[in-house]
């Protein structure tokens, strides 16, 4: 009760300020009852949303539409705060001087206080726009990323191998059957050797993919498709009613990869073949600091030899930094998830930002330490914000060659 409470004061407060701006542009009542209207009603929504929680199994579309509808409103109203509080701090120092100077005028005119509000509108549609943006066509908005990686000691016959990387499919999140299918398409378009899957199929539980199965079963990789478990795979965000229903439905997860013709790895092992040359294939299941614990990375490649080349799948990037880099065992290249790139910020020539960077050392793309990579896919789903600003889903073509 008193989480909610603060909330509402916190978000009551911003709209309050923000409300500043368009008080000084109209007296309009309609267009004031209007505003607080809507402020209440969104509110409203998310506290009601999350509350019934419950009832709904975990995260649900409608807490994420909430939510999403609560970004959509605040963030705007926060940059006219922010341009709105500057004028009133500006004001409060101007006022401060010209008491203890010579000049007892306090200078304050109408006509800025009108300027800055239209000022800080203007200002504050940009985020609205993109947040709008984001939730009706960013989310699917996909975009192929493509590398190429030299390696020394990659097998000639491997030499111009490609791989598709997918990561964090959120089926759960899912609400539009045709850009699903038109991702589907822009995968096996890109006609790869061979697809992987770094994780969270779904967002809380098994029949979130039962829809998009046979969606999903069109993907097409001459060498197969292989995947690993995710944090979300496992059911820790549901409230269960026991520990068997909890367990049933992580079969049915594991269940899912076999039916959209997945090899699952759960800390295993396989080699891709190309005449007398291999390179291994290694799965370990979840490795986080933040969450879920279960993988074993020297079960996972117990079955390989030191010597081979290595592709390893670990769903978060964390387990790169803190156990795999370093690893004896030399692990080529890491392909990962998790992160979505918190599904915001910006990505522009000489510039990448997203908040998530100071969470995540490694959060999107390839990185290279020790001789050795990570690529960081930012996720073909979204999770808890129903879109993406900046920060579009991604499929990712990696192309190994020798150097």
């Amino acid at each position: 009760m008193i989480r909610w409470l603060i909330f509402t004061v916190i978000v009551l407060f911003i709209d309050f300020y923000a409300f500043q701006s368009i008080k000084t542009i109209t007296k309009n009542k309609i267009v004031i009852i209007c505003y607080w209207l809507l402020s209440i009603a969104i509110i409203a929504n998310v506290v009601y949303s999350i509350n019934s929680v419950g009832e709904s199994r975990g995260l649900s579309q409608q807490v994420m539409l909430a939510f999403g509808l609560l970004i959509l409103t605040l963030t705007p109203k926060i940059i006219a705060l922010t341009v709105l509080f500057s004028e009133d701090v500006f004001r409060v120092f101007k006022t401060g001087f010209n008491y203890f100077s010579s000049s007892k005028t306090t200078n304050f005119f109408p006509e800025r206080r009108a300027f800055v509000s239209k000022l800080a509108l203007g200002l504050a549609s940009i985020p609205f726009s993109s947040v709008l943006y984001g939730m009706v066509r960013g989310k699917y908005n996909y975009q192929v990323i493509k590398h190429t990686l030299y390696f020394e000691d990659l097998p000639t016959a491997f030499d111009g191998y490609k791989l598709t990387h997918l990561s964090d499919i959120h089926s759960g999140s899912f609400d539009d059957e045709d850009k699903i299918s038109h991702g589907i398409d822009l995968i096996n378009e890109q006609e790869s050797d061979v697809i992987l899957f770094t994780g969270d199929i779904v967002n809380n539980t098994a029949n979130e993919m039962t829809p998009w199965i046979p969606l999903f079963r069109k993907l097409k990789a001459k060498d197969g498709k292989y995947s690993v478990l995710g944090n979300h795979d496992y059911g820790e965000y549901v409230r269960w009613k026991t520990a068997d229903e909890k367990e049933e439905n992580f079969k049915a997860i594991k269940d899912i990869h076999p039916k959209i013709g997945f090899n699952l790895l759960l800390n295993d092992s396989i080699y891709l073949d190309k005449g007398t040359d291999k390179i291994a294939l290694v799965g370990v299941e979840n490795w986080g600091t933040r969450f879920k614990k279960a993988g074993d990375l020297n079960l996972a490649s117990s079955k390989i030899n030191k010597e081979d080349f290595k592709i390893l799948m670990s769903h978060d990037p964390s387990h790169w930094e803190q156990e795999i880099k370093s690893h004896t065992n030399n692990y080529h290249l890491t392909l990962s998830g998790h992160t979505h790139g918190m599904q915001f910020g910006i990505e522009i020539p000489g510039i990448k930002w997203s908040p998530v960077q100071y969470i995540y050392k490694h959060w999107a793309g390839i990185y290279k330490e020790f001789g050795k990579y990570i690529n960081v896919n930012r996720g073909f789903g979204f999770l808890a914000f129903p879109g993406r600003v900046g920060i579009w889903p991604e499929i990712t073509v990696i192309t190994l060659k020798k150097k």
